[in-house]
């Protein structure tokens, strides 16, 4: 909830190694990543398909375990926290948003966007309230009844962002969340990501195919070969 210290980064991973095993082989993806993001930055992540950007968002958020190395959210080590301490310190601090929105479909807009803060056992009058100042940020007020399956594909995505933006969290990792979407839309998700970024001090990370999303960003990375490199 942006309470990390100036000094700490929200995230950073030291010599980050990540490998599968695919029958009788290793699959080596991550060969010794280092990364760091500080408070209110933003970053993009490009590469080819199959070259890791979504492993390493998986590990940044806590989703996955690393094979090696280091990743410390808001200064704390996650390698060895138990499942729950771990999905208390993403709910604290981090948001995802995916290319696939993810919204349980049985629940309206306004309810999906609360549900972090449910999860969090925040009164369910609060969480609601807090809910619909989301939904007029992203200008679906009109929309807080209706559920996913009765909303369009950028509706949903915008639903999907104000959920992963109520809890304030330090960090958005964000994977290819304009990936489904047509270019005018597109254009809109990645406004509203920006203004939170600079307006809510919101760390933002990225992976994208579009070099134009990309240019937004204060910094770009490539990842290839298992390494990533920061893009001149």
């Amino acid at each position: 909830m942006n309470n990390s210290s100036a000094t700490d980064p929200v995230i950073e991973a030291r010599d980050l190694h990540k490998t599968y095993r695919q029958g009788k082989l290793d699959v080596s993806v991550l060969k010794g990543i280092n990364f760091r993001v500080d408070a209110g930055e933003s970053h993009a992540i490009i590469g080819a398909s199959g070259a890791g950007k979504s492993t390493l968002m998986h590990l940044l958020g806590g989703l996955d375990h690393s094979s090696a190395g280091e990743i410390q959210v808001v200064g704390q080590s996650i390698s060895n926290l138990s499942e729950r301490k771990l999905g208390d310190l993403r709910n604290q601090h981090l948001g995802f948003i995916y290319q696939f929105h993810h919204l349980l479909p049985e629940f309206s807009a306004r309810e999906n966007i609360a549900m972090p803060l449910l999860v969090r056992r925040l009164p369910r009058q609060q969480a609601m309230v807090e809910a619909d100042e989301w939904l007029e940020r992203i200008g679906l007020q009109q929309r807080a009844e209706h559920k996913p399956g009765e909303l369009s594909g950028g509706e949903r995505q915008r639903v999907a962002l104000a959920r992963a933006l109520v809890t304030r969290p330090d960090c958005l990792l964000a994977d290819e969340p304009t990936g489904n979407l047509d270019s005018h839309t597109a254009a809109q998700m990645l406004e509203l990501m920006l203004d939170f970024n600079r307006n809510l001090n919101t760390a933002l990370v990225i992976v994208t195919h579009d070099l134009d999303i990309a240019a937004k960003m204060q910094n770009q990375w490539r990842m290839q070969d298992g390494l990533l490199g920061k893009e001149s």
